[in-house]
């Protein structure tokens, strides 16, 4: 029996030798750190154990298994189904838990998205709160733009019912004015009259005492017997249109005649006129500026002027006068036609009187200004005349002449304008913006028929005052000036 033991033992090395040069590739690929285990298998007593039976112990390393897991059938079935169910909760649990994270992760894109979406929201609803807002304040913009312009327009129509009622309260007063001094005048001269017809009644008297021939004296009484001649005159004065202006303060004349009545003329005394114009009054004697009576030819127009005869060299006709604002010149077409003003004072002679009389001859235009520091400036242009009515007193002006700088010439073949004829070259009507009647082209460069402002520098909406823009500009309102014509034999149209 021994030697059959030691075969055995032999045969059971030999295996255990073999068992352990097989598995060194895995032993050796196996180099991460991991340990061979090792099964111990239990020694089990065979049935009916003997001292003479020899007994063998077999240590074989354990293999990985790649394979198909061998049960021992010997084991109980329950461990093997708890094995089982703990390897598949174990993977049901790394898929949970997988699953979880990935939840997770899509929860935090949702919130994330989800702020972003409210923030959007949030911005689209402000942005449609601009918008409205926006259009709410561009929509109350156009109303007051709309409201400014409304008022613009009612105050430009308050103005000019302002201006056109002003005009007519100031008519209404000149005509009363005018009416008062024209009784007066009456009165003056029925007065008059009825002392000279009580002198012709005395003298009527004397003279048959005197010379028993009952013809009377032939040169004295035509000689004494001037009232009606005079009152001729002034019939034909009480015409002029300047008198008849609304707006004119008429003076009492001085009764040029009158003298001749209480004290007899002479036949050296000086004429009396009518004249053609200043200049024949100033031949004929009369060297002191005053109001003189003007005829001129082609015409049995009568008007009265105020003739300068101190300006060197005399004899100049005013047509034109501003010194102290106080008449208005901001009027209709008609009254610049006939004239107003006062004589003595400022005044406009008339388109109509201009015309005749720059039309009996050549005559050259003055134009004296004076500003508010005392400085006094001129402006002479060789040839002045006007066109008839039909042409509207288109202006026709010669060459300059002076040290106010030219601010005519631009005027010059333009027809005249007022504020209710429309004649410049404008798209609108100049006069409503200088507030005057001028020559006005589009519009002006010299407006002596503007607004007298006090003090030079003035504020206007428009330039209206009374300026020469050569000389000191059209913010600045001249304090006097004076337009006057004189014959200019040397000069021809």
């Amino acid at each position: 029996m021994r030697p059959l033991c030691m075969t055995y033992w032999w045969l059971g090395l030999l295996a255990t030798v073999g068992a352990a040069t097989g598995p060194e590739a895995d032993v050796e690929g196996a180099e991460d750190g991991s340990q061979r285990e090792y099964i111990y298998l239990n020694r089990y007593k065979r049935a009916g154990e003997s001292p003479d039976k020899c007994t063998y112990t077999f240590i074989v390393p354990q293999q990985r298994v790649t394979g198909a897991i061998c049960v021992n059938s010997k084991e109980p079935e329950v461990h093997l189904e708890n094995r089982v169910h703990k390897q598949e909760l174990e993977l049901l649990n790394n898929e949970l838990l997988k699953q979880k994270r990935q939840i997770e992760t899509l929860q935090q894109l949702v919130e994330v998205d989800g702020g972003i979406v409210s923030e959007v929201k949030l911005l689209r609803k402000e942005s449609r709160n601009m918008n409205s807002r926006v259009t709410q304040l561009y929509m109350q913009l156009l109303h007051e733009i709309i409201r400014k312009r409304d008022n613009a327009l009612e105050l430009s129509q308050l103005e000019n019912r302002i201006l056109n009622q002003t005009a007519d309260m100031l008519q209404l007063a000149s005509k009363y004015k005018d009416l008062e001094h024209k009784f007066q005048h009456l009165a003056m001269l029925a007065h008059n009259q009825s002392e000279v017809i009580a002198q012709l009644e005395e003298h009527c008297q004397r003279v048959p005492a005197a010379r028993p021939v009952p013809q009377p004296p032939p040169a004295t009484p035509p000689r004494v017997y001037q009232p009606p001649t005079y009152n001729r005159i002034i019939n034909q004065i009480s015409t002029n249109e300047i008198q008849s202006d609304q707006n004119l303060k008429v003076l009492p004349p001085s009764l040029p005649t009158m003298p001749a009545l209480t004290s007899l003329p002479s036949s050296t005394d000086k004429p009396s006129g009518p004249w053609r114009d200043c200049l024949q009054a100033l031949e004929d004697g009369h060297s002191t500026s005053s109001i003189y009576l003007v005829k001129p030819e082609n015409t049995n127009r009568l008007m009265q002027v105020w003739c300068d005869q101190r300006h060197d060299p005399g004899g100049w006709t005013v047509i034109q006068r501003r010194l102290d604002g106080s008449v208005n010149f901001f009027r209709n077409w008609e009254t610049y036609k006939q004239g107003f003003g006062n004589i003595d004072g400022e005044y406009w002679l008339g388109l109509e009187n201009i015309y005749w009389l720059t039309n009996q001859g050549n005559y050259k235009l003055l134009v004296t200004m004076e500003d508010w520091s005392g400085r006094k400036v001129f402006a002479e242009y060789a040839s002045f005349r006007l066109e008839p009515e039909s042409e509207y007193y288109k202006l026709r002006l010669g060459r300059y002449h002076g040290n106010a700088g030219d601010s005519f010439t631009w005027h010059n073949g333009k027809q005249f304008t007022t504020l209710d004829r429309d004649h410049d070259v404008y798209t609108g009507n100049c006069a409503h913006y200088q507030k005057g009647g001028w020559w006005y082209n589009a519009c002006a460069h010299s407006n002596l028929n503007g607004v007298w402002y006090r003090g030079g520098h003035y504020r206007s909406r428009y330039q209206d005052g009374v300026y020469w823009a050569e000389f000191r500009g059209g913010s600045y309102s001249l304090k006097k000036v004076v337009m006057m014509i004189r014959p200019n034999p040397n000069t021809f149209h």
